[in-house]
């Protein structure tokens, strides 16, 4: 009886062990690092997108942030919403040739946005910062490549520059990156929608896994919790039946 007391009560524990590794193991952050979101928008429109900076230290806060905008594929029109407690300011550059913009020829684009903190607004350990941007007509490229520079109270910088090659694995420490599709045969490229302006959409990668992950946490641990029911149970039925006399 001792014996299948303890095979009982080692199942029950090994069951609920597994269950609460699933849970504790999916909730985990992921390696974090700044992107623009939406990822996606269309040749020709204006697009309203942000730049998505996640705190990667432990003890220093991320005091500036430089946005590099490719040479390779020049803006006419760009404009930054104020973040509370943020200064911004815009770097231009000669541009030939010109871009049209509605009608007109731009000979200078923004080539650098950088945000900087004051006060007590820097991003935090353990916290975020969105910077929006609006920007367009969007130029006929694949995808637009922002290589960005994050500055922390330290004086440490991460570079995010580096570019991931078609087909390849990701790089270390990625550039954001904005893919660019063709307006529908016959139409026009619109402005963003009143909603996407309101509010940018989430990482969809990060949904999609942060509720697969939810799910999968959930299900660990109900079959957890269903193990140790039935190993208490065995428990309970072993010390009811009579030991058999030799």
């Amino acid at each position: 009886m001792t014996r299948i007391r303890r095979t009982a009560t080692a199942a029950a524990a090994l069951a609920f062990t597994a269950a609460a590794t699933a849970v504790l193991g999916v909730a985990g952050p992921a390696s974090a690092h700044v992107t623009v979101n939406p990822k996606e928008a269309t040749q020709g429109g204006y697009a309203r997108v942000a730049f998505r900076v996640p705190n990667e230290s432990d003890t220093a806060s991320t005091t500036k942030l430089e946005v590099v905008l490719p040479e390779n594929a020049p803006v006419g029109s760009v404009s930054t919403m104020p973040v509370p407690g943020w200064t911004v300011a815009m770097e231009k550059r000669k541009v030939d040739p010109p871009i049209e913009v509605h009608g007109s020829p731009i000979t200078e684009a923004v080539s650098k946005i950088t945000w900087t903190a004051t006060g007590d607004a820097a991003v935090k350990p353990g916290q975020f910062q969105e910077f929006p941007v609006s920007m367009g007509p969007l130029p006929k490229v694949d995808s637009m490549v922002f290589k960005t520079l994050q500055t922390y109270s330290d004086g440490n910088i991460s570079r995010w520059i580096d570019e991931q090659a078609p087909g390849g694995e990701e790089p270390e420490s990625p550039a954001p990156v904005l893919n660019l599709t063709a307006a529908a045969p016959g139409g026009s490229a619109a402005p963003a929608s009143a909603a996407a302006v309101a509010a940018p959409d989430d990482d969809d990668d990060d949904e999609d896994g942060n509720g697969l992950a939810v799910g999968l946490g959930v299900a660990g641990l109900v079959a957890g919790l269903a193990g140790l029911v039935l190993g208490g149970l065995a428990f309970t039925r072993t010390r009811r039946e009579p030991v058999a006399k030799s």
